[in-house]
């Protein structure tokens, strides 16, 4: 029998601005191991399988010079649902074995993490909640989101939020709902104390 502590396994969410890169950014400064589903998504659009995938189905123009153009392959994955659903099909299990990879990792490793936490945008809405041992939403004003989205050049009434169920139907879903309204501090603070609630 292995004294090794189980790590627990969490995900991480929010609404567009609300701040959750931040969130991770604590998290990971706290003690805990962090993924995030983008950077696993980028890092796919960055090989061959994925690359040759879109090509095939939309055409040279989503991958000029053999580079995926993340922009160009949004664009075409959401005029129509039928292709979004394509894309997604072929990303999410990719994105689903590397995590499962990287949570055996995580658990494995000496010291062990104080959490395992992959930050999933659209969490609930792919059905993945049942996933994790827990969930943490992370939710702000909206005047606050809409300053924050757009200090990274976005809208927050961009079509994909759209697709995002409210930030109140989040925080009503996930096991903590963190408010992040304040600074870095006060977030730090608040996400230690769910740390040390997880492994309780």
């Amino acid at each position: 029998m292995s004294d090794q502590p189980v790590v627990p396994f969490v995900g991480l969410t929010g609404g567009m601005g609300a701040g959750k890169s931040t969130a991770l950014a604590a998290l990971q400064d706290l003690g805990a191991a962090v993924l995030s589903t983008d950077a696993v998504v980028h890092e796919l659009y960055g090989g061959s399988q994925v690359r040759d995938a879109v090509v095939e189905r939309w055409g040279e123009e989503v991958a000029p010079a053999g580079t995926v153009d993340r922009a160009a392959v949004a664009a075409k994955a959401f005029e129509d649902p039928a292709e979004r659903q394509w894309l997604e099909g072929l990303l999410w299990p990719l994105v689903g074995q590397r995590i499962a990879e990287w949570l055996q990792e995580a658990r494995a490793s000496t010291p062990a993490p104080r959490a395992a936490i992959v930050e999933v945008p659209l969490l609930f809405e792919a059905g993945m909640g049942e996933m994790f041992d827990a969930t943490i939403a992370i939710v702000a004003e909206e005047q606050l989101r809409r300053e924050r989205a757009a200090g990274r050049g976005h809208a927050l009434a961009d079509e994909r939020v759209a697709r995002q169920i409210s930030q109140e139907e989040k925080a009503g879903r996930a096991t903590f709902a963190v408010h992040n309204n304040g600074s870095e501090q006060e977030l730090l603070a608040k996400l230690s104390a769910i740390l040390d609630k997880l492994r309780v």
